[in-house]
């Protein structure tokens, strides 16, 4: 067995990673000062909206849904099957599943 000595370290490679310049596609160009690159939207146009209207039990799903994540209970997608199930009930029935989860009287 050898010792070990730092002078055999001298014939190992090094490969310095700031020797070989980046390629141009790796790196995108910086924003200008001069460039606005934070605008606003324009505001919507009525005429350009869905004319489409939800049913009373995909209503309640999703208010059923917000509910839940709302009061910190965020449904799986497994839990899909009872939520439409429960809002298949009557809008008393979701009102008050709402009304439990906010706490609220």
């Amino acid at each position: 067995m050898t010792p070990w000595s730092d002078q055999s370290l001298g014939s190992c490679a090094y490969a310095d990673p700031y020797a070989v310049p980046p390629r141009d596609d790796t790196w995108p160009a910086p924003a200008q000062a001069c460039d606005d690159i934070d605008y606003f939207l324009p505001p919507p146009n009525p005429a350009e909206r869905l004319s489409y209207v939800l049913a009373p039990r995909d209503e309640r799903r999703l208010a059923l849904h917000a509910a839940l994540t709302t009061a910190g209970i965020p449904p799986l997608p497994e839990d899909g099957a009872v939520i439409d199930q429960l809002s298949g009930l009557s809008e008393d029935v979701n009102t008050v599943l709402r009304r439990w989860l906010h706490h609220t009287l």
